[in-house]
């Protein structure tokens, strides 16, 4: 077994290489010209210019660009988390005729993700007159995280023991008293794996935005990249620049909570 370890780590870090590789030439591409860029693809900045971004920084687009994915993520996702864990307690702790086939049929949300619904989403959307708005694009984004949320939560949920229940039925707790005082405390870890995976996937969501949002002022940040690309399709540098920075809080928010994802799907599958 120790044999093989160093073979391990070294496919590991040839994976993360593969990974990583990408990202830090985007980062790095947008602190070089285009001449840098044309004469060596794969160099590093020399001189280092941060023109680019600062031009980018210094503009209203961008930050218009962040408020609008910030507003749809944290919208998203205190609605899935909310709506979810009320629903998971609901199919965890209670026994109801239909229980069984209503979680198989969140369970089959999983399967069908947004591009095979897109357009009759986008009909509802459009019958509902929430085309180009932002929540046109919240509504549906709340409807497809719930199906994760429900699935994870539901086994955290179910593992609580019933004497604690119990318990507080003793002590005269009501069903929302012990909802509130001891189901939300204990789930503390699914809540916050599913509001993560809620925020990241709102905020990296490109399909639906570019169905439902056509006005430049309503643009999540992966249209504004797309929009910016097509303006300056010959401004490879700044394109390279714009990219980086509308990635870099999708980059820092999972790696600040990366151990928060993988603790609660640990305790998902335990339970």
């Amino acid at each position: 077994m120790s044999r093989r370890n160093p073979i391990v780590y070294l496919v590991a870090l040839m994976l993360v290489g593969l990974m990583l590789g990408p990202v830090i030439y985007i980062i790095l591409g947008g602190f070089r010209t285009n001449s840098q860029i044309t004469v060596a693809p794969a160099g590093l900045p020399d001189p280092w210019v941060a023109g680019n971004y600062t031009e980018i920084l210094s503009g209203g687009a961008f930050w218009r660009q962040v408020g609008n994915s910030t507003i749809a993520a944290v919208v998203t996702t205190v609605a899935v988390v909310t709506l979810g864990v009320m629903a998971s307690y609901v199919l965890a702790r209670y026994s109801f005729r239909g229980r069984g086939a209503m979680y198989a049929l969140f369970a089959a949300g999983l399967m069908f993700p947004a591009t095979v619904a897109i357009t009759p989403l986008y009909l509802l959307v459009k019958n509902l007159g929430l085309v180009n708005t932002l929540p046109g694009v919240i509504l549906p984004q709340i409807a497809f995280g719930l199906p994760t949320t429900i699935i994870i939560l539901v086994p955290f949920l179910r593992a609580i023991p019933k004497e604690i229940e119990e318990a507080a039925a003793i002590d005269r707790c009501s069903r929302l008293g012990f909802f509130w005082r001891m189901v939300l405390p204990l789930s503390v870890p699914g809540l916050i794996t599913t509001g993560i995976l809620a925020f990241i996937g709102s905020w990296n969501s490109y399909l639906l935005p570019l169905f439902i949002l056509n006005d430049q002022d309503s643009f999540t940040l992966p249209l504004g990249v797309q929009a910016f690309a097509s303006q300056y399709s010959v401004d490879t540098a700044k394109v390279l620049a714009f990219t980086s920075l509308s990635m870099i809080p999708a980059l820092v928010f999972f790696s600040l909570f990366e151990r928060r994802i993988v603790g609660g799907l640990t305790g998902a599958v335990k339970g």
